[in-house]
């Protein structure tokens, strides 16, 4: 009688082989002259010589920025359709979007995927989604973890996560201290719901409204309710890079906040200073369909779509009033609708800070 094998705890190593091998091309297209190919290594390798006449960066003080985040239960939508090719833009997404905050130009990017068994087919669908989040962010996909548990994970089921790295030179590091009276917020449109509020939006759609991924979406009918809630996430680094490029000083653009869980209060309040209130107007924008259809699905309360979801705004920048006008055509050239959506202005209390959505 043979002894135990791997394979017979549900893990097969040539299984495993043959998806890696489909993994390095997807990571290829991706590579910048500062990536040092390592195919088959330990690690991921990328040059930090800013200076030098090859890559035509001119960091005096660089400093690191990274970010981690998933795509929470927005999963459970990609499996429920059996659509894995873009769930990974969303991954690359969330974490670029967050790194893009503090003004850093991204670098590169890991990922970690967990799987119930060795799947190439569906390995080769992710990695293809976060590969084409990284070509939008400019990003290097250097490596990343595919981890094999049959005893952790169901048939089918996944879980994704996301490392990104960026740098931004310290003269121009955005923290939001900057912010002040007189600036205005420049929201960037999104595209629908992006990766947070899932769990919200799937004990809506399918526990109270018992609806399908394939029924139509009722106020696009030539849509189904899957085409609309897989709609990836909007990758703003490349529109928002050129606005920094271009002024390159801190008079311009004095905060940025990535509309994530938490809505438009709690996620520009993150980097507001003390003494500084802001008014947003949520009739300056119109927003995806989306979020009225699944309000009324579920009879939420408008406080909390806006505390759960982005309503229509994916990123907000907020600027010098002054140089307002310039700021939205440079993003609308750069292919998103963008608007002014509130005003900053000083706070009764000195030492409070305060975003009030007005809807």
């Amino acid at each position: 009688m043979s002894g135990v094998s791997y394979k017979d705890s549900g893990v097969d190593l040539d299984v495993y082989n043959d998806a890696m091998k489909r993994l390095p091309k997807l990571m290829h297209r991706t590579f910048s002259p500062r990536v040092k190919q390592l195919d088959g290594g330990f690690a991921g390798l990328f040059q930090l010589d800013f200076d030098c006449n090859l890559f035509r960066r001119n960091y005096e003080q660089p400093i690191l920025v990274s970010g981690a985040d998933g795509v929470g239960t927005k999963l459970k939508v990609a499996q429920k359709l059996g659509r894995h090719d873009t769930i990974g833009i969303d991954l690359v997404a969330m974490c670029v979007n967050d790194t893009i905050c503090c003004g850093a130009e991204p670098l590169f990017f890991l990922d970690y995927i967990a799987m119930s068994h060795d799947d190439p087919i569906l390995l080769e669908q992710l990695v293809k989604g976060i590969s084409d989040g990284c070509v939008t962010s400019d990003s290097a996909l250097l490596g990343g973890e595919t981890a094999i548990m049959p005893d952790h994970y169901k048939p089918g089921d996944y879980e994704l996560a996301g490392f990104s790295v960026g740098v931004v030179d310290k003269k121009h590091l955005i923290d939001g201290k900057a912010i002040a009276p007189d600036d205005v917020v420049i929201g960037i449109a999104s595209n629908g719901v992006h990766a947070n509020g899932f769990s919200l939006v799937r004990k809506i759609v399918f526990d109270v409204a018992k609806l399908d991924v394939d029924s139509p979406f009722e106020p696009q009918p030539e849509q189904t309710i899957g085409d609309v809630l897989m709609q990836p996430t909007l990758i703003y680094t490349s529109a928002v890079r050129k606005v920094l490029n271009h002024y390159r000083v801190k008079q311009v653009v004095h905060g940025i906040a990535h509309i994530t869980g938490g809505g438009l209060e709690e996620n520009i309040t993150r980097i507001l200073p003390p003494g500084i209130s802001i008014d947003i107007d949520a009739n300056a924008w119109s927003a995806h369909p989306v979020f009225d259809w699944l309000q009324q699905l579920g009879n939420v309360d408008r406080d909390e779509m806006f505390r759960v979801f982005n309503m229509g705004i994916g990123m907000t920048l907020i600027v010098s009033s002054y140089y307002a006008d310039s700021v939205l055509r440079m993003l609308e050239q750069a292919g998103h609708e963008a608007m002014v959506i509130g005003n900053v202005k000083a706070h009764e209390d000195e030492t409070a800070r305060r975003v009030t959505v007005q809807h």
